[in-house]
């Protein structure tokens, strides 16, 4: 379920650490909060379909099943690395599963984190290329859409949340302001002042980059990975750079690579992610998803 479940959002590798801290301290498991943690940036509908229409299917077709199996494989090799110091979390009841009532019901919580997800995707909508109706109209409407469903939103809390809920709710969210939005900021400076961004160089220049990522060679792929493991990746951002990329002879092998690792990890995220779960489990994490995207982007190069 956790590995799928980043179909739903369009969120980037900071804007996910909220809910991530949100089910990890709640009482997940280790293993599938980390599976979430990395398929919700990874997987998101609009980023597999976006890289299957500009980049290819093939490439879009392997970044959604490598995606999905990232999540598998990483979150269950979290949860046995640190398996003893997950039984001890138990133990210390830093948690306490199945004790709070749920006070809604299944359908309200899904009609509830609906109406965020579509304010969320609708206000985000961009004008679509080319002679699309269907996604024109969606365009032309989305203010009207987003509107609608921020105003069932504000309905729904104020149906369904009870006051101390609602309070919590927003206590909530400015501790993880305070806790993310500095080391945000913070890294995405540092990752711009290196990397760049589209159309602008860095201190890197990006013809390097692209001279270190061509053809299929272990270097070629870890470099790949490397990289876009600390560049900062907005949600789907990564499909036009790496556009960008492979017209200037990236090869397909590390193309998938940073596709793998580059929405999933940021500099910014990994400094959040330490203050949540520790140097150690965050240091065990960006290493699996670097390794596993390096193999998985020779193995398709090979293709």
């Amino acid at each position: 379920v956790a590995s799928i479940s980043g179909a739903i959002l369009a969120v980037c590798s900071c804007t996910v650490l909220p809910l991530f801290s949100g089910i990890y301290k709640r009482g997940a498991g280790l293993g599938p909060a980390i599976a979430f943690l990395y398929s919700g940036p990874a997987i998101n509908v609009l980023a597999i379909i976006m890289t299957a229409r500009i980049l290819g299917w093939q490439l879009g077709l392997a970044r959604a099943i490598g995606a999905v199996g990232f999540s598998i494989v990483i979150g269950l090799l979290m949860h046995f690395i640190f398996l003893k110091e997950e039984h001890q979390r138990q133990a210390n009841g830093e948690f306490r599963p199945g004790e709070t009532k749920e006070p809604r019901s299944l359908i309200k919580n899904i009609l509830y984190f609906f109406s965020m997800v579509a304010v969320l995707v609708f206000a985000n909508w961009g004008k679509p290329q080319g002679n699309q109706v269907v996604w024109a109209l969606i365009y032309h409407y989305k203010w009207w859409l987003t509107g609608f469903f921020l105003i069932s939103l504000f309905l729904m809390l104020w149906k369904w949340f009870k006051k101390d809920e609602l309070k919590d709710w927003l206590g909530a969210t400015g501790v993880f302001a305070l806790q993310i939005l500095p080391l945000l900021l913070g890294g995405v400076l540092v990752s711009g002042f290196l990397l760049g961004r589209v159309g602008h160089e860095g201190i890197i220049p990006s013809r390097i980059v692209t001279n270190l990522v061509g053809g299929n060679s272990f270097f070629a792929n870890f470099f790949a990975s490397i990289v876009a493991a600390f560049m900062y990746f907005a949600t789907l951002t990564e499909v036009p750079i790496l556009q960008g990329l492979i017209g200037s002879g990236m090869g397909k092998g590390p193309a998938l690579a940073l596709l793998l690792a580059g929405p999933a990890l940021s500099l910014p995220s990994m400094f959040v992610l330490r203050s949540i779960i520790g140097t150690k489990k965050t240091v065990v994490y960006v290493s699996l998803v670097v390794v596993m995207s390096t193999i998985t982007g020779m193995l398709f190069g090979w293709l």
